[in-house]
């Protein structure tokens, strides 16, 4: 499908990291990140990373990107920028053979098909079941999530939106939070909890009802160290509720695509709470899911801890295409 060398994005909601496969069975080589509010569209950021890696990089040929967003159409708007995303406009802007539009955990879920131990960190005691299904996740700028399920000889990888279904409390405490949480368009989904901006919204309302008067929203880094280093209960207490929460969804993924071989944890939150999901309810929500919580405590819960799982796994999919069977947006000169 591709002809290298392959330009590789990887687009989120804050950066684009691009990079260039030059030959085939290589690593993406990392060409620079590009913040998207820096940049009109997405063109105008591929063209700055060409040009900051200069006669290092030779042009590309084809193009394979991860984006932030629902890959529904000819033009995919990024859930969280402001950028409009066309195949085709780009493969015309730089002279490409072909160009292909995928879901940003497309790729995070191919690079599980081949992921080594020592890049995972266990949350659990249950070691790998092969064979099976698996889930891909990660709270970040929002929330994403993609299945990958062997298919005959291929590996299906089935994209999801779950991080705007919507979501609910699980106990009193949570009740209550919930009733001074902010929402988003009216709404409480997955992604209003479990994100960088979740954690912002979580922490303002653990404080509320722990003080009974409303906070101020800080920003989800500053939760993250003051919850780490407890030097705020509130933070620290936010920290414990987004453990316990991400084990609840993990749990359900799982059972919704029946991941018998596991549910691997990406994005940049949850690699920095580890020490949190290893001691909180993480695992306790996740195996709490009655009449199968005996399957359940089978299934082996992992953080991503390696680098670039999406770069590896743009890389898998320039270089073994024919393994993986996924939904994109397809764009080929000629046809």
């Amino acid at each position: 499908m591709f002809d290298f060398p392959v330009l590789v994005g990887d687009i989120g909601g804050t950066n684009a990291r691009f990079g260039l496969i030059e030959r085939t069975g290589d690593q993406p080589r990392l060409l620079s990140h590009e913040a998207t509010a820096d940049h009109p569209d997405p063109s105008s950021a591929i063209r700055a990373s060409l040009a900051k890696a200069g006669d290092r990089a030779p042009a590309p040929r084809s193009a394979i990107l991860a984006i932030a967003g629902r890959v529904d159409g000819p033009e995919i708007q990024l859930t969280n920028a402001h950028w409009r995303i066309a195949g085709q406009r780009i493969a015309e802007d730089f002279g490409l053979a072909a160009a292909v539009v995928v879901n940003d955990y497309v790729p995070v879920a191919a690079g599980a098909a081949d992921i080594e131990p020592h890049d995972l960190t266990p949350v659990g005691p249950c070691p790998p079941v092969p064979g099976g299904a698996r889930v891909v996740l990660g709270p970040g700028t929002g929330f994403g999530a993609a299945a990958l399920i062997p298919y005959a000889a291929h590996l299906a990888i089935v994209s999801t939106e779950v991080g705007h279904t919507d979501i609910g409390p699980a106990n009193d405490f949570e009740e209550k939070v919930w009733h001074v949480l902010e929402r988003v368009e009216d709404r409480i989904t997955v992604e209003t909890v479990l994100s960088g901006p979740g954690l912002s919204r979580m922490h303002a309302a653990v404080a509320h009802v722990r003080t009974g008067r409303p906070h101020e929203k800080i920003e989800p880094a500053a939760v993250t160290e003051a919850g780490l280093d407890t030097s705020d209960p509130h933070a620290a207490e936010t920290l414990e509720l987004f453990g316990r929460i991400l084990g609840r969804v993990c749990g359900d993924l799982a059972l919704t695509f029946l991941a018998t071989s596991g549910v691997y944890i990406g994005g940049g939150i949850a690699p920095r709470i580890l020490k949190v999901l290893e001691e909180s309810g993480f695992r306790a929500a996740f195996e709490k899911k009655a009449p199968f919580a005996a399957m359940m405590r089978r299934i082996p819960t992992s953080v991503i801890t390696v680098q670039d799982p999406a770069f590896r796994g743009l890389a898998a999919l320039a270089n073994e295409g024919a393994k993986f069977v996924y939904h994109g947006q397809v764009w080929r000169k000629g046809a």
